[in-house]
């Protein structure tokens, strides 16, 4: 399911994505600000956890993954550590390495922080 949605991304999604994520398939008229406004995101997280830019076009039939509420998210950048990672989650390197299964630390991972 999510491998479909992902193969023409250049992101690493947690492996336990279920429990972090929902899928939305686009209808006619959707346009990503739209989406973000039904589910109550920000649209540029929205664009960024799927690949895309703003004025990226979406099609019709098109997947993608929503954020679900109960999480915070970090796409990793240059020169990330676990350390700056988990305080920018304000969380221990444990518990960060709990959420996220497997942890490269490369640019474009998504990290995930459930909050309680």
């Amino acid at each position: 399911m999510l491998e479909e949605i992902i193969d023409n991304l250049n992101l690493d999604i947690p492996s336990n994505e279920d429990a972090y994520y929902d899928y939305y398939t686009i209808n006619k008229g959707d346009t990503l600000y739209s989406i973000s406004r039904m589910y109550n995101i920000n649209p540029e997280l929205l664009a960024s956890i799927n690949g895309l830019n703003m004025s990226d076009y979406i099609y019709d039939g098109q997947r993608i993954i929503i954020p679900k509420s109960n999480c915070s998210y970090y796409i990793t950048a240059e020169g990330d550590t676990l350390n700056n990672v988990a305080e920018m989650f304000s969380i221990n390197k444990d518990k960060l390495l709990e959420e996220n299964k497997t942890i490269y630390l490369l640019p474009g991972q998504i990290m995930v922080n459930k909050v309680k």
